[in-house]
């Protein structure tokens, strides 16, 4: 039986496949806007807020954890050691910074990197 969360990946996800697990799309969006933002995994994943640019990484992180995946605040709070509440204003700290173009094209950059790994990881599990 799935878990709630594993429910809400399914019916919202926009780029992952349906049976693709949503912890191992966390770790894959947070290594990939590590390398992106050239901020180290360790940053990421510190419990505190770590220098600005690894703050503003994870940000993006959870952003494209909840809006490109569809988790819930909740849960990718979970995934992040974070409370709901703190990705809610992630959330809304990339939002407001999408009017910078090179944000929005790195997030753009991001959102097709992640949808073409999975489009070749779904065409080599279908083999």
């Amino acid at each position: 039986m799935s878990s709630p969360g594993q429910l809400a990946f399914r019916n919202r996800s926009r780029i992952f496949r349906s049976d693709a697990n949503p912890v191992s799309a966390c770790r894959e969006i947070e290594s990939l806007v590590g390398l992106a933002f050239r901020v180290p995994m360790h940053d990421l994943r510190a419990p505190g807020r770590g220098p600005a640019t690894a703050a503003f990484a994870r940000q993006v992180a959870m952003y494209l954890a909840h809006v490109e995946l569809g988790l819930s605040l909740s849960l990718v709070g979970a995934h992040f050691g974070r409370d709901r509440t703190t990705v809610s204003h992630a959330c809304g700290r990339v939002e407001d910074r999408r009017d910078d173009p090179v944000l929005d094209t790195a997030l753009f950059c991001l959102t097709a990197a992640i949808a073409q790994h999975h489009r070749a990881l779904g065409a080599l599990v279908a083999q």
